[in-house]
C-alpha cells in the first residue's frame, strides 16, 4: 500500500510517500526556518501563506521522486492536529482534495503519534521484515510544543503519564538561544556552539519528584540570569569572551538532557516497559541520543535525525497501521489544534 503523507502543522511544508508503513519512497520538505529566523520564532500567518504557496508543488514532487504516478497512490494521510490552525487547514484541505479526486481512502493523523512512527521507517529499504518491537514502549516525544512521556501498549494504544507543566524542551532551547544571541531554531544552534567548561557554571534541574512531569521555565530563567551576570545579555560587550557563550550553551543543554534521560529511563522501569522510543525535533539532539543509548538498560528506538523533525513520512507510516485495520476519516474531518495523544494516567 502506497500512502502519501502530508504534514503542515507548523512551519514545514512536508509530503512523503511510504510503502507498507515502513519503506520510504520519497520525503520532500520545504522549510521556512530562514523566513522565520528574522523574527526569532514562528509567525503563524506567514507560515500559513507559505504552505499555500508550496503545497501543490511539494506534493507533485513527492510522487515524482517516489517513481510513481498519482494512480499508484492508494491512500492519503494528513496531520489534523495538534498545530497552528491556519497551517493545519492548508494540509487537511489539500489531502481532502487528493482523496476526493482519486477516490482513495483519507485519514487524519495525530501529529504526536506520527513522531512515534518515524522510528519504524526504513530509509535504506533493505530490511525485508519489520524490526521486532516488544511492547510496552516508553515514548518520549519532545519538540518545540510538546514534552510528553507516553506508554505505548501496542499499535494505537497510548497512555499519557507525564507532560511539561510550562515550556516544552524545544521552546526552552529557542528562548535560551535567543538570550545567547544565537540563531533560530535554537536547538541546532545550541548544539553547534556548546563546549563544556566551568566558568559559566552549573545550571539547575527541575526534577518535580513524585511525578513524571517536566518543567523547563525555571531553567530558562536561570540561564537568562546567568547570561546577565556574565555580561552576555542583553548584548555582550565588545571583546567579550565567546567561550562563555559556548560554556553556558553546554550547561543549558546538559541540564535539559539530564532531566529528559533520567526521568524517561526511570519511568520506563517503573511502568515495566521493554524499550524506549524517542520522537520529535529535540530527539535530533546528539547528546540526548547518546545519553539514552548509554544510560538505558532497555533497547531504544531512535529515528534518524532527519526524521525527528516534522516530515510527511512519519504521517504516512503512522496512517498505514490504522488504514490496514480499516480506519478511515470522512471528508468533513475538522482540524484539532489542541489535540492530545493518550489518556492521562494519574
Amino acid at each position: 500500500m502506497n500512502v502519501i503523507g502530508i504534514e503542515t502543522s507548523c512551519d514545514e511544508t512536508a509530503v512523503a510517500v511510504v510503502a507498507d508503513g515502513r519503506y520510504l519512497l520519497s520525503n520532500v520538505i520545504a522549510s521556512q526556518s530562514d523566513l522565520h529566523a528574522a523574527h526569532g520564532g514562528i509567525v503563524p500567518e506567514v507560515a500559513s501563506r507559505q504552505h499555500i504557496r508550496h503545497i501543490s508543488r511539494i506534493a507533485s514532487q513527492a510522487v515524482d521522486e517516489a517513481g510513481l504516478d498519482w494512480k499508484d497512490i492508494d491512500a492519503v494521510a494528513v496531520t489534523h492536529g495538534p498545530g497552528l490552525a491556519g497551517a493545519l487547514i492548508v494540509g487537511v484541505n489539500t489531502a481532502k482534495g487528493i482523496a476526493a479526486s482519486l477516490g482513495i481512502p483519507f485519514l487524519g493523523v495525530n501529529h504526536l503519534e506520527g513522531h512515534i512512527y518515524a522510528a519504524w521507517l526504513d530509509k535504506a529499504m533493505v530490511q525485508q521484515t519489520a524490526p521486532e518491537v516488544r511492547f510496552p514502549l516508553m515514548c518520549l516525544i519532545t519538540s518545540g510544543g510538546h514534552t510528553d512521556l507516553i506508554v505505548m501498549a501496542g499499535h494505537g494504544q497510548f497512555n499519557l503519564i507525564g507532560q511539561t507543566r510550562d515550556d516544552a524542551a524545544g521552546e526552552a532551547f529557542d528562548k535560551v538561544a535567543r538570550v545567547l544571541g544565537l540563531g533560530f531554531p535554537g536547538g541546532p544552534e545550541i548544539q553547534r556552539v556548546a563546549r563544556p567548561g566551568n566558568r559559566a557554571g552549573h545550571l539547575p534541574r527541575a526534577w518535580l519528584r513524585g511525578t513524571e512531569d517536566f518543567s523547563f521555565s525555571g531553567l530558562k530563567t536561570a540561564a537568562l540570569n546567568k547570561a546577565k551576570s556574565l555580561g552576555l545579555y542583553p548584548s555582550p560587550p565588545e571583546g567579550a569572551d565567546p567561550g562563555l557563550v559556548a560554556e553556558l550553551a553546554a550547561s543549558f543543554q546538559d541540564s535539559v538532557v539530564d532531566v529528559l534521560v533520567t526521568k524517561t529511563v526511570s519511568a520506563a522501569e517503573r511502568y515495566g516497559c521493554r524499550g524506549i522510543l524517542l520522537g520529535g525535533g529535540v530527539a535530533a539532539n546528539a547528546l540526548l541520543r547518546q545519553e539514552i543509548e548509554v544510560q538505558s538498560p532497555l533497547p531504544s528506538m531512535i529515528p534518524p535525525a532527519q526524521l525527528c523533525t516534522d516530515n510527511g513520512a512519519m504521517i504516512a507510516a503512522c496512517a498505514w497501521y490504522s488504514l490496514t485495520s480499516g480506519k478511515r476519516s470522512s471528508l468533513d474531518l475538522d482540524i484539532l489544534p489542541r489535540l492530545r495523544l493518550g489518556i492521562k494516567l494519574d
